[in-house]
């Protein structure tokens, strides 16, 4: 497995491929988290909003202490949510993590969105107000946040900071206003969101890239239907496109494979989420071939900029109302 280096203090090495767990149940995780760590894997995408973080725990300490691997193989990912965003927050919701992962530390902790939410009573879930539109919190500080996960660094509850979903204005202000600087972003990437400038960008200030839905999502819209009532028109089939499949065939490989190769050859950290056993293992399968330079061209092509976005967040009724709304769509 290669890894990447982390500009964070110390020497911290992230794994080229990692198991997504958006969307993943608590069924779903000892099946699919046994099975990726069986296959290889050695990282970990998770976070807090995910409701999973107790039954990832759950299985890595039965998978310590079978004796097959130690804390220290496996890299963990995990996120401050939406409704805690404030400096106040972050030890709160880090503990609270921590303790589900059944863990002293993680490696990686980023800011889940740049945009902020109040949260409801429970502190578990975003408040909402009579029209189902979600309840802005217009007074959070993503740099005064970032302060407060340093210290949590410091302390030694974390390993490396980053964020995701972030655009290059607002990775630029954390970085010229912190201490310990971004180590990475995670962002929507894949062949018809290829976010060129922004990695441009993040290349400059040595801060690595990690691709989310690196296959299309291809079961989005399905969840933002049923959990958001949001229908997203023209939603995209890039696992069906056909010079993808045509690539498939002539390397004898899923077209999966050819879409996270594509990313991992250009050094792009993947998390690719199933729970599907079999597409687990074929998932990081991708480092037995190599795409030839023509071949990446005719992927670079796919590229739809901003029209092959997926994860837009306008599923959160409101958002675009907010100042550190990062993506540039008028006003609902």
């Amino acid at each position: 497995m290669p890894y990447v280096k982390l500009s964070a203090p110390g020497d911290v090495q992230m794994p080229l491929v990692g198991l997504g767990t958006w969307k993943a149940t608590n069924e779903e995780i000892d099946k699919a988290l046994t099975t990726a760590l069986d296959a290889g894997y050695r990282q970990i995408d998770t976070a807090f909003n995910y409701n999973n973080e107790e039954a990832i725990g759950s299985v890595l300490k039965k998978w310590i202490s079978s004796g097959k691997g130690k804390r220290e193989n496996v890299f963990i990912t995990t996120k401050l949510p939406v409704f805690g965003n404030r400096a106040g927050d972050v030890e709160k919701y880090l503990n609270w993590s921590l303790k589900n992962l059944q863990t002293d530390y993680v490696d990686l902790y980023l800011i889940h969105m740049p945009f902020s939410l109040i949260p409801d009573d429970t502190g578990l879930s975003p408040k909402t107000n009579e029209d189902g539109s979600f309840v802005l919190d217009l007074e959070a500080n993503n740099v005064e946040t970032w302060k407060a996960m340093e210290k949590s660094l410091k302390d030694g509850k974390i390993r490396a900071l980053g964020v995701s979903n972030f655009n290059a204005m607002q990775v630029k202000k954390l970085y010229e206003n912190s201490e310990i600087k971004p180590s990475v972003l995670q962002v929507e990437l894949h062949a018809y969101l290829q976010q060129k400038d922004l990695r441009a960008t993040c290349k400059e200030l040595n801060i690595a890239i990690t691709a989310y839905a690196p296959l299309g999502s291809p079961h989005a819209k399905s969840h933002f239907i049923e959990k958001y009532n949001y229908n997203k028109t023209d939603f995209p089939d890039i696992l069906g496109h056909p010079v993808v499949k045509e690539l498939a065939e002539k390397y004898n490989k899923t077209t999966g494979q050819i879409l996270l190769r594509h990313l991992v050859q250009q050094n792009v950290i993947i998390i690719p989420k199933s729970s599907n056993p079999e597409r687990i293992k074929q998932n990081i399968d991708v480092f037995n071939f190599e795409l030839s330079p023509e071949d990446l061209e005719r992927l670079n092509a796919l590229d739809r900029g901003e029209d092959g976005r997926i994860f837009d967040f306008r599923f959160f009724k409101g958002i675009t109302k907010h100042p550190e709304y990062p993506f540039n769509f008028k006003e609902e």
